[in-house]
């Protein structure tokens, strides 16, 4: 078997001697069986990375359609190591097939490289048929979907499950469950029906589409505790400390976006400003981001009682403006995941550096 590209096939053997030490990584050989084997096509890999495709995703595009079978990750592997599949490739998913083993170590590899997982097919001719463009993930597929850092939910008629209801033998078996712990997903979570909604997958976290949950840490001590907020998404990493004092709490946003672009935008001098939630926006002077290193850089001192408008937000957004919402550069931190965080920093403050209540506004 031979995986193909757009400029031509490879030789696993040639790959051998280089596969060695991944394969040995992340494929249990005796694990496999032959559960998949002459049920179908082997699956096929198709790689995408003209310049067109980089220059607009930044990252190459690698399609996975057939069966899954027995030899799909040891061809995989041989793909990585040959260079021409860097970190952070789109891996796009029309597959299924009874080998959970191999699905799970394709899916090993697919978060060992930070790489993202979707449901799609290889570019089909205009004249194809609703059903040759449709993306089924089923079985052994969705076991190697659920390896991506960044994982997406299906779109239009794309299908994502199990070819039949899980009963719970199945969903309780011990390699599944450890491979689900390690990546960070509750075996429960895939439940016992057959074909897995876009709702469910978001609210339970099987799809993240793009954007991994806020962390935070924090430094409590005296006399100016600091938090700090971090949001990994498929554009980059994103920063947000809070720092309280006696008489001000002050909020500063890094945006990560590389030296040129934070320096491009930092020279465009819109305006600049935090947004709570859908609506709330604190102070939109002009040029207020600078830019520092690699990082588009935001600092804005506020009375110290606004700290709680920021605790109970849903979310914190950095933006500068543009000519309109549509073109403003900036992120959105969603703070579910660290709400508990930010009510011990917020009470840490108040015992720190009490303020007074707030001014009521004249009607």
């Amino acid at each position: 078997m031979q995986v193909h590209r757009n400029n031509g096939p490879i030789s696993i053997v040639r790959h051998a001697a280089r596969c060695a030490a991944l394969l040995a990584l992340f494929v249990a050989m005796p694990a496999f069986g032959s559960a998949s084997a002459g049920r179908g096509k082997p699956l096929k890999i198709d790689v995408v990375r003209d310049r067109l495709t980089l220059s607009l995703t930044h990252y190459p595009q690698v399609y996975l359609h057939g069966e899954i079978d027995a030899g799909a990750p040891q061809r995989f592997a041989a793909l990585v190591a040959s260079g021409r599949l860097e970190r952070g490739a789109d891996v796009y998913l029309n597959a299924r097939g009874d080998d959970r083993a191999a699905g799970m170590a394709l899916g090993r590899m697919f978060r060992a490289g930070g790489m993202a997982t979707h449901l799609g097919t290889p570019r089909q001719p205009k004249r194809a048929s609703i059903e040759a463009k449709t993306a089924v993930c089923m079985d052994a597929c969705l076991y190697a979907y659920l390896g991506g850092l960044y994982r997406w939910v299906p779109s239009g008629r794309d299908r994502i499950g199990f070819s039949s209801p899980q009963t719970q033998a199945t969903r309780h078996s011990p390699d599944a469950v450890t491979y689900l712990k390690a990546m960070g997903i509750k075996d429960e979570m895939l439940g016992s029906e057959a074909w897995l909604t876009a709702e469910k997958m978001t609210a339970s976290g099987l799809a993240n589409n793009g954007r991994l949950p806020t962390t935070a840490t924090y430094d409590l001590s005296a006399p100016a505790p600091r938090l700090d907020l971090r949001l990994a998404d498929r554009k980059g990493t994103h920063r947000l400390t809070i720092q309280c004092q006696p008489g001000r709490t002050t909020v500063t946003a890094y945006d990560e976006v590389g030296i040129p672009r934070a320096r491009q935008i930092a020279l465009r001098g819109g305006s600049s400003y935090f947004q709570l939630g859908d609506e709330k926006r604190l102070s939109q002077p002009r040029g207020g981001a600078k830019a520092i290193g690699n990082a588009l850089v935001i600092r804005r001192d506020l009375p110290p009682a606004d700290l709680v408008d920021l605790i109970s937000a849903w979310s914190v957004g950095a933006w500068v403006g543009g000519r309109s919402d549509a073109f403003r550069d900036g992120f959105t931190m969603p703070l579910q995941s660290v709400r508990a965080q930010l009510k011990v920093f917020y009470y840490t403050c108040w015992r720190v550096a009490p303020w007074p209540p707030r001014s009521k506004k004249a009607h």
